[in-house]
């Protein structure tokens, strides 16, 4: 059993920044792909990045692509999201997951544990 707990949302202006933590409980954190979501009013959730087990392997949605970036320190069972130049249109609740099959992740594949959430509102 996994656990994840998101942090680090907030109210932050156009064009300024925020990371998003997401820490796991359980000793199994290394074996599992993590992504992130999000999920605004009225809008269905979507993908943002997916980061492999061993952190080499990442990958983004068009729309955040250049301005986002995932990371992860196994030793401290989290996964990071810095988001940079946040524009309105990125205002949603963030969620992490984690997953054994990182390919899958965004493409409809399965997730095996969601976190909570996390709120991000981008002010103009």
């Amino acid at each position: 059993q996994v656990q994840l707990v998101e942090s680090g949302g907030g109210l932050v202006q156009v064009g300024g920044s925020l990371r998003l933590s997401c820490a796991a409980s359980g000793r199994t954190f290394s074996s599992y792909a993590m992504g992130w979501f999000r999920q605004a009013p009225g809008k269905e959730r979507e993908f943002v990045a997916r980061i492999s087990w061993s952190g080499v392997n990442k990958y983004y949605a068009d729309s955040v692509k250049g301005r986002f970036t995932i990371s992860r320190v196994n030793a401290k069972n989290t996964v990071y999201l810095q988001m940079n130049s946040l524009k309105p249109e990125d205002t949603a609740v963030y969620y992490c997951a984690a997953t054994t099959d990182y390919y899958g992740l965004g493409r409809g594949g399965p997730i095996d544990y969601w976190g909570q959430g996390s709120q991000v509102t981008v002010s103009s």
